[in-house]
């Protein structure tokens, strides 16, 4: 059987960046029902249309077939004193703690995630994780099957409901059960996860040529500042 329009496909995948590093740290199954119903991205329903089980490819993404671009004026930084004692980054918010009402009318639904954390403030950002990101979806079709009147019927609700909006907590598709938003929660933090360990790796780098350029400048000077094991640790900043 191939992939038509209303026809239940059951897809293996995983998702990389541009540069080829995998945002997931493992395949990932997921069944949707073909047609345009919101459960993925359009241009995945196209890459897979006509085939069958065993069929496989990649799909390049950009930004705007996506998540979006990413909106700078969706972050904000609010005092510390607004939060809990026990916060991490990662955490989520549905607004922004403590603000006047007007502005958490104009937050209204939106999910804002903590990105970093200093005594006096925090960040919070509402964009989905992969906002203005390049994405390739590796794609592996392991089974298709004929969905019945019912399923139909369910899914075009669901799609109505929706807006025709994807889910923001999703990578793929629109949770349609509580075991699906679940399901896409764990996806969501396994790729926030890939995205701050990159980002640390990053500021790592950057910090080590920082100290090689002092370092430098100090022999050049004749100066005595210890080596680097001598250093103190580098104090905790907002990026």
């Amino acid at each position: 059987m191939l992939i038509d329009d209303d026809v239940w496909v059951t897809v293996r995948y995983r998702l990389f960046d541009a540069q080829g590093d995998a945002l997931e740290p493992m395949e990932r199954e997921l069944t949707y029902l073909q047609g345009g119903y919101g459960s993925v991205f359009p241009a995945i329903e196209q890459a897979l249309a006509g085939h069958g089980s065993g069929y496989g490819t990649s799909v390049h993404l950009e930004p705007e077939d996506s998540f979006g671009d990413y909106d700078p004026e969706l972050v904000r930084l609010a005092p510390r004193s607004r939060f809990p004692e026990e916060l991490e980054v990662g955490m989520t918010f549905e607004g922004v703690p403590g603000e006047a009402d007007e502005q958490a009318d104009e937050d209204d639904g939106l999910i804002y995630i903590v990105t970093d954390i200093s005594d006096e403030a925090v960040v919070l950002d509402a964009n989905h994780p992969l906002a203005g990101m390049a994405l390739r979806f590796d794609l592996r079709v392991v089974g298709v099957r004929a969905a019945s009147e019912e399923e139909i019927a369910r899914e075009r609700a669901l799609a109505e409901a929706s807006g025709g909006q994807e889910d923001s907590d999703s990578l793929l598709r629109r949770p349609s059960s509580q075991s699906d938003e679940d399901f896409d929660e764990r996806l969501v933090d396994d790729a926030r996860g890939f995205l701050r360990a990159e980002a640390d790796d990053e500021a790592d780098d950057d910090e080590a040529d920082d100290e090689a350029e002092d370092d430098e400048a100090g022999d050049a000077a004749g100066d005595d500042r210890p080596g680097p094991g001598c250093d103190a640790p580098p104090q905790r900043r907002l990026h």
